[in-house]
């Protein structure tokens, strides 16, 4: 067995529009934001992860960052590519007489297209990968929560990522009814820009809007003793062009993001429209279950269960709950039916 293991190396993907996790022997090992920094006259790679996350926004005229997943899947194909080989690299810089074969299990939203699938296969073989399985969000997300996925019980998970917002129903190791929107924490961040343009008379960045949706980002304009302080915004003043600080409250931005919310809920509600009843049975006494980033967003739990009357539990550590379940799938390929090749 040692010896095959030093042949072949088998890692899980969780390949996210915001952020790529890579767990490998049960651990993550990589957890950087998934985007390149790019030398626009060699069209060279110069940076990936976090390096290139700090200049985002901040290049000049020769370097470009690329963002190589829009919406859940690869928008550049390259940039994906050679993305997921330098985190590869992160961890795996034992020297070798030559580089182990890769088994990948790699997870994609549930609405993906045939040709959106065949591009994430494609940039997992040119970086090295052997062995590609592909697994839905989901159905990760319900595996990393610590559902049984293969009882013939029905639970709803609505997994909330950077690029899309999954809901799906899933009973007997398969979703039964799903509904997948390009409505997730890259939309919300929009709003806010959109909102302090709009409102504040103040041009702010992706990073910066970034920044006060994780620190005042809220789903209700009344949190009660949950409400967090202020937050001081800096940015560029659109009438007078110099740089300002304001501040903004939760309560502002629970009304920049509401429109978007309210698609997720309409979403949630669709995806409970076409539940079979003995599932919606099911679901009446488990509930919803939510991971991914988006649902970290202050009393986003309780606006949905108010929506849909329904208790709602938020996974435990949701920012990793995909890329667990993708690991775990990794550990059990021939229990797993539903994997796909």
């Amino acid at each position: 067995m040692g010896f095959f293991d030093f042949l072949t190396q088998e890692i899980a993907i969780d390949l996210g529009t915001a952020n790529t996790l890579i767990i490998h022997n049960d651990k993550v090992v990589v957890d950087e934001p998934s985007i390149v920094a790019v030398d626009r006259k060699t069209e060279k790679v110069i940076a990936v992860g976090k390096s290139a996350q700090q200049m985002h926004g901040k290049t000049h005229e020769n370097i470009k960052t690329v963002r190589p997943l829009k919406d859940g899947v690869i928008a550049d194909f390259y940039a994906a590519e050679y993305m997921i080989r330098e985190m590869i690299k992160m961890f795996n810089n034992k020297k070798r007489l030559f580089s182990p074969a890769l088994k990948m299990v790699i997870c994609i939203p549930s609405g993906i297209t045939e040709v959106e699938k065949r591009a994430v296969i494609d940039s997992a073989e040119h970086a090295g990968a052997k062995e590609v399985y592909l697994i839905h969000e989901p159905m990760a997300a319900a595996i990393g929560i610590g559902i049984d996925v293969e009882e013939p019980v029905g639970n709803m998970i609505v997994d909330i990522g950077g690029g899309t917002s999954e809901i799906a129903v899933i009973a007997l190791g398969g979703i039964v009814c799903d509904k997948s929107i390009r409505v997730a924490g890259d939309e919300f961040t929009s709003d806010i820009e959109e909102y302090m343009r709009r409102q504040h008379n103040i041009l702010v960045g992706e990073r910066t809007a970034e920044l006060i949706k994780i620190n005042v980002g809220a789903a209700m304009v009344d949190l009660g003793e949950d409400a967090p302080p202020d937050y001081a915004v800096h940015g560029r003043d659109l009438v007078s062009g110099i740089p300002k600080e304001i501040y903004v409250s939760y309560k502002e931005i629970a009304e920049a993001l509401d429109k978007s919310i309210s698609k997720i809920e309409e979403a949630v509600l669709f995806a409970l429209e076409m539940t079979p009843p003995e599932l919606s049975a099911d679901i009446y006494k488990t509930g919803i279950y939510m991971a991914g980033g988006g649902s970290m967003l202050r009393g986003l739990d309780k606006r949905i269960s108010k929506k849909t009357k329904l208790p709602v539990h938020i996974a435990e550590d949701p920012l990793r709950a995909v890329a667990r379940g993708t690991g775990i799938a990794l550990k059990n390929i021939d229990k797993f039916p539903f994997l796909m090749r």
